[in-house]
């Protein structure tokens, strides 16, 4: 395993980590300025954030900083219930691809949806396996693009707790099972990333690592599970301040050839998003050294 423990040259910040501080959002430029002065070489932003700043002073700040990214989010969503809605996905993704190329991202990430109208509180059928179906279309789809622009897609599964109305793709094993059977050969177009909020419960995780190859593993992202949860979808914790293994998890990844970034991605209501951005830049880069 790589020593982290002196420096912090691995560490990317996903932006979504410090998108609201002290009951405001804190503008993407002034995140990346944040970034980059505290010598954090990589960041992966959101795509809201990217459009609120523009996509082209984006990408030139970006390169006047010297700042890469370690991923893009995200693409996906592709669950709908007509063909109006399918086409709108496979436009919006489409959008998702040419913004990644212009910002040199390593990869799209892809959160693939759920029941189509559970985000919105009413899912308007029960059809787990045809919500299935439509993603593995969906994701077929857009992979003839990705080749074309050569920029990779990675499926990221989420915890089933969000089975219904954010992703249908719930377990590494699942998402590498759409990888061999879209992408067989293992030419690098699709792959996964390995988020541990998502996958660190999962009994089978080492060996569908394992499983994953250097091919497959284009991302990793860490925070904590803290106990108790108080909400589902933003109490992440530090790293280090909850259960998982996270050097456990990234010996696992790095074993299979895995030299990326560790990507902090940590939504916080209730606690970080409470405080001044650049003291949870700071911790980010503590924890880095001595909890991932």
């Amino acid at each position: 395993m790589r020593d982290f423990s002196q420096d912090h040259r691995w560490l990317s910040i996903n932006t979504a980590t410090v998108r609201k501080q002290r009951g405001q959002d804190w503008p993407l430029p002034q995140i990346l300025d944040a970034c980059a002065a505290r010598g954090i070489r990589a960041v992966s932003p959101w795509r809201d954030q990217v459009a609120a700043a523009g996509l082209e002073a984006t990408a030139r700040q970006l390169k006047a900083l010297g700042l890469a990214l370690s991923g893009y989010c995200r693409g996906g969503l592709f669950t709908h219930t007509d063909a109006a809605g399918r086409q709108a996905a496979r436009d919006d993704n489409r959008r998702a691809l040419d913004e990644a190329c212009a910002l040199g991202a390593p990869c799209l990430v892809l959160v693939v949806g759920g029941l189509p109208g559970a985000l919105a509180g009413k899912a308007v059928h029960r059809d787990l396996a045809g919500t299935r179906a439509q993603v593995r279309e969906g994701i077929a789809d857009l992979l003839e693009d990705a080749r074309e622009r050569r920029m990779p897609l990675a499926i990221e599964p989420l915890h089933p707790m969000y089975a219904a109305d954010r992703a249908c793709v719930n377990t590494l094993e699942q998402a590498l099972d759409l990888c061999d059977a879209l992408d067989p050969a293992r030419s690098g177009a699709l792959g996964v990333a390995v988020d541990a909020y998502h996958v660190w419960w999962d009994p089978k995780l080492q060996d569908q690592i394992q499983r994953a190859g250097r091919e497959r593993l284009l991302a990793l992202h860490v925070c904590d599970w803290l106990t108790p949860t108080t909400d589902l979808l933003n109490d992440r914790g530090m790293m280090g301040d909850g259960v998982i293994d996270l050097r456990q998890l990234r010996g696992w990844v790095e074993a299979q050839g895995y030299a990326g970034y560790s990507e902090a991605e940590i939504f916080s209501s209730g606690n970080w998003w409470r405080r001044d951005g650049g003291e949870v830049l700071d911790t980010c880069i503590e924890r880095h050294r001595t909890c991932v």
